[in-house]
């Protein structure tokens, strides 16, 4: 499993915050630590002092769009060295890149304007809280001295009211600062920052337009690297819970375990691994979880997914008679309509700060990789359930061939993309039938793999891309896109040409929203055909390296053409594919979804 860039255990051993270990520029801890420099009058501003510690806790990019709120706040980003700004076409599409910069990187930022940049990158953010992400999103704010006045400002609903933005953000950030003084704007930056690295989620930094250039005391000084104690369980707990737990699985006759996507926030990877080497048990993932832990152990059997796991998962899984979940998230996607097969009384839920046995007790104050680590170290290998998965497994059949002029399959493309994939490879999956598809990869150790589950925002995967590329540009990203999907955020394919990324888009083009069509079918759900490759071919208007190609029936030449001779451009690749050719797992989610969507109102 690739340990750095775009891995859950990707923080840095060296503790200073948020700094994944491949950053570079990134301060370790073995080095000397050095004085801070002081700075000159006109170095020592609150712009400067921003941007050092972005790069300090391993932001090298900013996604940002420009106004007039925030134009001095970015020529101060741009003047620090080792921070690029990344300009993007519209807001989203940042808080998109921010969110794909902090999967890879292990936190992102982006910076828009007052209200109107504001409320757009709005949705953006609320999906990095809800997958769990660290991103700093610094909002341009207006003159410090129109606080307080009864002035009604541009670019905003046209109240003498300026707390519109904020209160916005209250319900999808961990944290707000409107920094409007520069008395205690050094501590409003520095606590903002911490608290998005200490909680892994979003924060909302908001700076009066005429701050960022001025000098002031509290500035005078390089800031010097600030250190968060990493939490520790409280140790009578830790030890009540071990104890537990492994009373309750040495008396199993099957357990098993399942990763869920909670392991990223509690950096658990590594000891959920440890534990399996030290149990023998058998181990899936939950969907949103793909990626998080190897796929190449021999104890792997695939994704627990419900009704729609790979094949043979769900079957030992539940009727295992206890199984692990570390960090699982139960929502009604991830349950396929709330259909498991589940028995509480069975279960061990190990989440970031907390461990609940069966139907009790439950322990808090308990960290993850700390429980992990020690239950690996007392549990009795058990090799029963993997056993049984043996005896049941039958290898997957093949796709069947097509036929000469026969339209492209979306399951004979998924073979041909299996055999692209390498320990340098990412995948990203657009909300829709690429869920479902790229769940079946097999991922070669070290290959990423990023969705967005638990949002689920259609359109995320462009900006996502845009970020993910840039923060992990050791790796090639390959990225399934549909058209609908596409349709949403299509403009920042011209920012990946701008910033000379050569990932490899698929364009799924089956003529509309197809995941919604097989949860509740209407009109609605077709939209108007786009000329695609055309589109993209406009963008790249010859500046740039681009490569496009449309497939409708064979698709290999396309895919070797990616791999060699254009190696070094951006590729978008339009696959034809007809309406309803979808796999079989989305049809039967579909179904189940759409029957706990339509359940009727509980009797009053």
């Amino acid at each position: 499993m690739d340990t750095h860039i775009g891995s859950v255990n990707g923080a840095a051993s060296n503790q200073t915050v948020g700094c994944p270990a491949s950053a570079p520029g990134c301060p370790m801890a073995s080095t000397p630590a050095q004085p801070a420099a002081t700075l000159s009058a006109g170095e020592a501003s609150l712009g400067r002092h921003l941007a050092r510690r972005l790069v300090q806790v391993g932001v090298n990019d900013v996604f940002a769009v420009p106004g007039d709120f925030n134009l001095t706040l970015l020529d101060h980003l741009i003047a620090e060295p080792g921070l690029r700004l990344v300009g993007c076409c519209n807001e989203l599409n940042a808080g998109y890149a921010a969110d794909g910069y902090a999967r890879a990187r292990g936190v992102g930022a982006c910076a828009v304007t007052f209200t109107v940049g504001g409320l757009s990158v709005l949705n953006a953010i609320a999906g990095a809280y809800s997958e769990n992400l660290p991103v700093i999103c610094i909002a341009g704010g207006p003159n410090s001295n129109d606080y307080g006045t009864n002035r009604i400002l541009h670019h905003t609903i046209g109240l003498p009211d300026f707390s519109q933005e904020l209160r916005c953000f209250q319900t999808v950030t961990c944290h707000q600062a409107v920094v409007n003084n520069l008395d205690d704007a050094h501590e409003q930056i520095d606590t903002a920052i911490a608290t998005a690295l200490r909680e892994s989620k979003p924060v909302y930094l908001s700076i009066s337009c005429n701050l960022p250039g001025l000098p002031h005391p509290t500035f005078s000084r390089d800031p010097v690297p600030f250190f968060l104690t990493p939490r520790t369980s409280n140790k009578m707990g830790l030890e009540a819970a071990v104890e537990a737990t492994v009373e309750f699985l040495n008396k199993a006759v099957k357990p098993v375990l399942v990763a869920g996507p909670k392991l990223r926030v509690a950096k658990a990877g590594k000891a959920f691994v440890d534990m399996v080497d030290a149990s023998g048990y058998a181990y899936a993932v939950m969907p949103s979880a793909k990626g998080l832990v190897p796929e190449t152990h021999p104890h792997f059997i695939g994704t627990y997914w419900g009704a729609v796991s790979t094949a043979f998962c769900a079957e030992i899984v539940e009727s295992a008679d206890a199984y692990l979940f570390a960090g699982p998230i139960f929502n009604d996607y991830s349950s396929v309509g709330y259909s498991f097969l589940l028995k509480k009384e069975k279960a061990i839920i190990v989440q970031p700060e907390r461990v609940i046995v069966g139907n009790g007790p439950a322990f808090g104050c308990v960290m993850m990789k700390e429980f992990l680590s020690e239950l690996a170290k007392r549990v009795n290998k058990n090799t029963t359930a993997y056993e049984n998965y043996k005896r049941i497994f039958v290898p997957e059949g093949q796709p069947l061939e097509s036929e000469p002029n026969e339209p492209l399959r979306v399951n004979v493309l998924f073979k041909h993309v299996q055999k692209m994939l390498t320990g340098d490879s990412a995948v990203i999956a657009e909300t829709g039938d690429s869920w479902f598809n790229c769940q079946k990869l097999k991922l070669p150790e070290g290959c990423g793999y990023e969705f967005q589950m638990q949002y689920g925002s259609i359109g995320w995967s462009v900006g996502a891309l845009l970020g993910y590329a840039q923060g992990a540009n050791h790796k090639r990203v390959i990225a399934f896109i549909g058209d609908g999907s596409f349709q949403v955020t299509a403009q920042d394919v011209s920012t990946m040409l701008r910033c000379e990324q050569n990932s490899i888009i698929f364009l799924i083009n089956n003529g509309g929203y197809t995941i919604e069509v097989e949860i509740h079918d209407g009109p609605y759900n077709v939209i108007k055909n786009w000329n695609y490759t055309g589109f993209v071919d406009a963008i790249h208007n010859g500046l740039g390296k681009c490569w496009t190609s449309k497939s409708e029936e064979e698709l290999t030449a396309a895919i070797e053409t990616a791999l060699g001779e254009k190696k070094d451009c951006l590729c978008f690749i339009e696959v034809i594919a007809h309406k309803d050719d979808t796999s079989k797992e989305l049809l039967e989610w579909g179904s189940r979804v759409s029957a706990a969507n339509s359940r009727p109102p509980n009797p009053q």
